[in-house]
């Protein structure tokens, strides 16, 4: 095995590990639904979702599951070449 592959590996388990922590503390959209049903939706907080905490879990979340899919490929196709 050689050090890129040992290196792809490590940043992989690194970042299975990020995205499922980042999944973790992200609040479940469940919570959304109620505070919609009871107008709470209207709130002014609600209006600044974008802004939130989990809105920027939520955008990482993206960019890091990215990562580990292209770094899954990446070495797929370095194991394949072997």
């Amino acid at each position: 095995m050689g050090v890129l592959e040992i290196v792809i590996g490590a940043v992989i388990l690194l970042l299975s590990v990020v995205v499922i922590f980042v999944v973790i503390l992200q609040e479940g959209h469940r919570a959304g639904i109620n505070g919609a049903i009871s107008g709470g939706a209207d709130t002014f907080l609600s209006k600044n979702k974008a802004r939130t905490v989990d809105a920027f879990l939520a955008r990482w979340t993206k960019w890091f599951a990215i990562a580990f899919f292209v770094l899954a490929i990446v070495a797929n196709f370095i194991a394949l070449n072997k």
